[in-house]
């Protein structure tokens, strides 16, 4: 069979979906530059990531260096609100951290591939070629540009206009406990399993993570706290805004989340919450929030322009599937792209990946309704979810085929 012949790629965005797309590319043979808009390396995120075959398969595609990945998990366990485990599924599993992550694609990438401080505002397809104009003014050349700049995409904003992010009517909360700062008794109940809590109206998951600096030791671990709470567009517009009254369309940065905001949260949690699950959050790091959406292009290419990752399709972390489906985006890319007609590459990756992606959003809007859509008269306390099994078996759990 004849070679692809490769070629330029520029890509939109410096995070993990980019760093797949450019690694993958790279590995196939294209020359890559990524242009990332924050002018300092994504770092220190501790936000965490679960695997699955595929994702690991991905990472050995591209060359990714996959030793020490992160904490081995075997049992999911459900607990009610007095802390007592209520069921239990052998589930094993690898999680990681966001940071973790972006270190084992970033040394994928030569000196001189990746920038900071530089972002692409729009594009030209020309016949012979991708023209990419930065927010600067500049402008550059190359065969294909690769939209890997998240769920805010200046990419896709120009290819779809009128594909704007859904409120999906509830936030994630998230926050992150130092092992050590973890009482002995609480760690002993809840810190090696990934842990539900599935009352009426809301839903708490946690699970162990390495520590700074991908730290693996017992003891110098990390406990991933994830809270589902539900809120209203006009509560949710409060929480947006900061202490100088300035309202964060879309996100609000962690640091600026106000306290009044943090105190309300604490004392639901101190409400609703297993007292264990509880003890940790208060040993927790600043907490954060983020408002959770849906969004979904119907199409991933225009011209010599692709979408991938997050910029996409944006499909709820109930799926635990971002990484994953950023990746496979990545491997398509590199597996289509041939320069000699990238037009036509793109529009069968587009018809590749695009309904894939779909159905990730879909399975996202399907968990998320078992929390918020569905009850038992008996489940104030979490021991009686009609969707318990469910839950726990399809949340961050890929289904093979």
């Amino acid at each position: 069979m004849e070679s692809k012949k490769t070629g330029s790629a520029l890509v939109s965005g410096g995070s993990i979906g980019g760093l797949f797309a450019a690694a993958a590319l790279m590995r196939a043979g294209w020359t890559v530059k990524i242009y990332e808009r924050t002018d300092v390396e994504l770092a220190g995120r501790g936000a965490g990531i679960v695997t699955h075959d595929r994702l690991i398969k991905a990472l050995k595609a591209v060359g990714a260096e996959i030793a020490d990945l992160g904490v081995d998990v075997e049992m999911r366990a459900v607990f009610d609100r007095s802390g007592a485990v209520v069921s239990q599924q052998h589930y094993p599993q690898i999680v990681t951290s966001w940071d973790r992550m972006h270190r084992i694609l970033r040394a994928l990438v030569p000196e001189g591939t990746y920038h900071l401080g530089r972002t692409i505002i729009r594009y030209e397809n020309r016949d012979a070629c991708i023209v990419a104009t930065f927010d600067d003014g500049s402008t550059e050349e190359a065969d294909v540009l690769i939209g890997a700049d998240g769920f805010r995409s200046a990419i896709r904003g120009q290819m779809h206009p009128d594909i704007q992010p859904e409120y999906s009517g509830y936030v994630v909360w998230r926050a992150l406990a130092e092992e050590s700062a973890i009482p002995a008794d609480v760690h002993s109940r809840v810190f090696a399993d990934f842990g539900f809590f599935l009352p009426n109206g809301t839903q708490m998951i946690g699970y162990p993570i390495a520590g700074a600096e991908n730290d693996l030791r017992p003891g110098h671990r990390r406990y991933n706290f994830v809270w589902y709470a539900a809120f209203s567009e006009d509560e949710l517009r409060d929480m947006l805004t900061d202490a100088q009254g300035r309202y964060h369309p879309v996100s609000i940065p962690p640091p600026l989340v106000r306290d009044d905001v943090l105190d309300d949260m604490n004392k639901a949690a101190r409400n609703l919450l297993p007292p264990e699950i509880f003890d940790i959050l208060q040993h927790s790091k600043r907490p954060f929030f983020t408002p959770i959406y849906d969004l979904w292009s119907p199409t991933f290419n225009d011209g010599r322009v692709a979408l991938a990752g997050d910029a996409a399709c944006v499909a709820r972390p109930h799926v635990g599937m971002g990484v994953t489906k950023a990746a496979e985006d990545a491997l398509a890319l590199a597996r289509l792209l041939d320069a000699t007609d990238v037009p036509g590459a793109l529009e069968a990756y587009s018809k590749t990946r695009a309904p894939l992606s779909r159905d990730a959003r879909d399975l996202g809007r399907r968990l998320g309704s078992y929390i918020f859509e569905r009850s038992h008269p008996q489940n104030d306390d979490g021991r009686n979810h009609p969707d318990m099994d469910v839950i726990v078996r399809e949340t961050a759990a890929i289904l093979e085929d």
